[in-house]
């Protein structure tokens, strides 16, 4: 280490919440460092809704496919059609979308520092030193007024400095990314997200097909350990007819729920899936990283002017404010209706409500749960009932 150097900042973990962090807190002015290692590709389906595009200022060219719709398959093979009205979900590439983020990062000010985390402790004025071990495997280390932790959901900077972070739950996510078919057909559509509730596919989550374009991810995920994803997604590329070119293989925890905390109460607070921010049910996480990591700059920065620590904690307040009722609902519906397939079938048949279908869509593009039309709501959740008590059955 170079004792002459101190960093602002140091950001660990180069995904959307870490790239975001830098960017920012080195745009505010900070000496900051993005700690990354190099070649790790997380297994995403890619999707971004509007806002994202909106509060971050995606580039148009960084979407490699719009989607209009979306086909909710059931067990039995029910399909429904779930067309976004005068609106897209946009699909990004996370091998080029990552590191376009990085690049930007480093294009405000940040430092690229290419290496893997491997320790945290104090140095002699109780300034944070981050050891860690660069692409070539030689041990090295950083010395940081201030620490983002956004080393993915089994982070073991977080697991090395906030309370609770070693109780994170979390599901396995796999897909494989495939040359996307010549063709549109009935089992693919360029424009179409096709998301399958079965059993068989996963016994807790789901299984998708989203299109990237020249190319396509076919995944799955569970909290199963016991369940083959990799066989899972066999099965699906077999009844889809999906027998393109396999591009790549990746997989990765993907965590549940957020943490309870996500600051030591000191120099280190936590962003993205190492603070568990995916959306529960849907498994959404590239908006709500992106917006972790804004959130986690912002606290840095008030707690590098003001030498409060307690301002380390604004990040967690400011995001469950704004998305906490949706991740409470989101939570509660996985649990009810992903539990076996006779609710996952009456779950399927619940979509094909317009009701259900306009407040989803409103509610995704935005990222908010949708106020208005309160007898629409109220439709809706005396149907939901319906189906969960075995009133309504699916036809």
């Amino acid at each position: 280490m170079d004792d002459t150097v101190t960093y602002d900042l140091v950001v660990v973990g180069g995904g959307p919440a870490g790239a975001t962090a830098a960017h920012d807190a080195a745009r505010s002015g900070l000496r900051v460092a993005l700690l990354d290692r190099a070649g790790r590709i997380k297994p995403c389906g890619g999707a971004i809704p509007p806002r994202c595009v909106r509060d971050f200022d995606i580039p148009a060219d960084m979407l490699v496919a719009r989607v209009f719709s979306a086909r909710i398959l059931s067990p039995s093979g029910r399909k429904v059609d779930m067309p976004i009205p005068n609106s897209y979900v946009g699909m990004v590439d996370r091998e080029h979308f990552d590191e376009w983020l990085r690049n930007r990062a480093a294009g405000a000010g940040a430092e690229r520092i290419n290496g893997t985390y491997e320790s945290f402790s104090r140095d002699g004025y109780g300034m944070a030193v981050l050891g860690y071990k660069s692409r070539e495997g030689n041990p090295s280390s950083l010395r940081a007024r201030c620490v983002i932790a956004a080393d993915g959901a089994i982070s073991k900077l977080a697991r090395d400095t906030v309370r609770g972070a070693e109780r994170m739950p979390y599901v396995f996510a796999y897909h494989e990314i495939i040359r996307s078919p010549q063709r549109p057909s009935e089992d693919f559509g360029p424009d179409r997200c096709d998301v399958y509730y079965s059993g068989t596919l996963s016994p807790d989550f789901y299984a998708w097909v989203f299109p990237h374009g020249d190319t396509t991810s076919v995944g799955t995920g569970s909290a199963n350990k016991g369940f083959s994803l990799k066989g899972s997604v066999a099965e699906l590329r077999r009844a889809a007819g999906l027998d393109g070119e396999t591009i790549r293989r990746e997989g990765a925890p993907i965590p549940l729920k957020p943490l309870k905390r996500w600051d030591n109460g000191r120099d280190v607070v936590l962003a993205g899936d190492a603070a568990g921010v995916v959306a529960p049910a849907s498994g959404e996480g590239i908006y709500y990283a992106m917006l972790g990591g804004r959130l986690a700059a912002d606290a840095a920065l008030a707690f590098l002017k003001t030498g409060d620590a307690r301002q380390l904690a604004t990040a967690r307040k400011r995001f469950m404010k704004e998305h906490g009722r949706v991740f409470f609902v989101l939570g509660i519906m996985q649990y009810f209706w992903y539990r076996n397939d006779k609710r996952r079938e009456s779950f399927v048949k619940m979509c094909e409500d317009k009701d259900v279908q306009r407040l989803t869509w409103e509610s995704y593009t935005n990222k908010q749960l949708v106020r208005k039309s309160p007898m629409a709501h109220l439709r809706i959740f005396v149907k939901d009932m319906a189906h969960l008590l075995g009133i309504a059955r699916p036809t």
